[in-house]
């Protein structure tokens, strides 16, 4: 029997060194925001939220997408 060793090379431009995050951990940024998850996946229904793509079943969001995100929030037009 032989077995096949796979190398995973690790992403490079933007995401190197960035983690993915379940819907779950980025639910923390829901907490800092005070909005529920259902809010988060509203928000991926939208697009209007963090940018997030699909991993088989499950969603995914970069770290660095999710941060960002938040800064271009805070950088928006300031309220009447």
């Amino acid at each position: 029997m032989s077995t096949i060793s796979q190398q995973v090379t690790p992403p490079e431009g933007p995401h190197a060194g960035d983690e993915l995050l379940t819907i779950a951990e980025v639910a923390e940024v829901a907490d800092v925001l005070r909005v529920p998850v259902a809010t988060l996946r509203y928000w991926r229904h939208l697009g209007t939220g963090p940018r997030s793509f699909r991993v088989g079943r499950g969603v995914r969001y970069w770290h660095i997408e999710v941060t960002s995100w938040l800064q271009s929030q805070s950088d928006g037009p300031p309220a009447a």
